[in-house]
């Protein structure tokens, strides 16, 4: 699975529906991601990719503290 939060939405999406496979990197991931959202690439290029050990993502705005 593959949680997506971007610009206010979480959406919940399955590796398969993305077409993500195990060993992607995170440009990769992002590429697919913003195929999904029908946006351009570079709108995701200040976000994370949390990798969890259930082998789930998450897609995120950077967290900035302080």
């Amino acid at each position: 699975m593959v949680h997506i939060r971007f610009e206010g939405r979480s959406v919940d999406v399955p590796k398969t529906q993305l077409g993500i496979a195990a060993g992607m990197n995170d440009v990769a991931v992002k590429e697919r991601v913003a195929r999904h959202l029908d946006v351009n690439s570079d709108r995701l290029s200040a976000y994370v990719i949390d990798r969890r050990p259930s082998g789930d993502l998450i897609v995120r705005p950077e967290a900035v503290y302080g």
